[in-house]
């Protein structure tokens, strides 16, 4: 099922997901405006309208497993798997002594296994620089399984995010403005500072 941009645009609005404020990502950078996913994945009829636009992009892939990043990556990848007749896996964060130089880094856990050569399609909910992606491209390929693509509902990195030339499945490309805090305007004027959602945001260090 195609579905449009304004379409997605309209659940996301209509579901109250589209906040205003002064907000702190998980990226450590500032914005004016927050993307809240779980106003949307709270409605399994929209997740699965939405999941199903993935799908039909996806169809020629030939997929055989879906993998997200915790934590609403795994409702969708549970979905768009279901959609597909394929497994769900999902990827966290790893334990902080095995993470990277930067304090990342992600891993299957609780027994999920990935084949090599296993055809994989990352999935995520709101790619802002596309981290918890490449996090999960890179726990897939360190299994030795092939990642086929990547599906997101909103892609809001204004086409910076890019991932070794996999194709890019995105139901809703949007700007939305970010900025490290040393020159957020909102810091400026002392707008109190909100930090949604569930992922420690790193230090941005000047």
């Amino acid at each position: 099922m195609s579905i449009g941009s304004t379409v997605v645009e309209d659940i996301f609005s209509r579901a109250g997901a589209y906040l205003e404020g002064h907000f702190l990502l998980s990226s450590g950078l500032h914005s004016p405006f927050y993307l809240e996913k779980f106003q949307i994945l709270q409605w399994p009829q929209e997740t699965e309208r939405l999941c199903a636009a993935i799908v039909e992009s996806a169809r020629g892939l030939d997929v055989q497993t879906v993998a997200g990043p915790t934590t609403g990556g795994i409702i969708l990848a549970h979905e768009v798997a279901r959609q597909l007749g394929v497994r769900a896996v999902y990827a966290e964060r790893t334990v902080y002594a095995e993470r990277t130089a930067d304090g990342r880094g992600r891993e299957f856990r609780r027994g999920f296994r990935l084949n090599p050569g296993e055809r994989v399609l990352v999935v995520d909910d709101i790619m802002s620089t596309g981290g918890s992606v490449h996090e999960t491209i890179d726990a897939v390929r360190s299994s030795g399984a092939e990642v086929v693509g990547v599906g997101v509902l909103v892609d809001r990195s204004s086409g910076q995010a890019r991932f070794d030339g996999l194709p890019v499945i995105a139901l809703w490309d949007v700007s939305i403005p970010t900025y490290p805090p040393d020159t957020c305007p909102q810091c400026a004027q002392g707008v109190p500072l909100v930090k949604p959602g569930t992922t420690p945001a790193p230090l941005i260090r000047a």
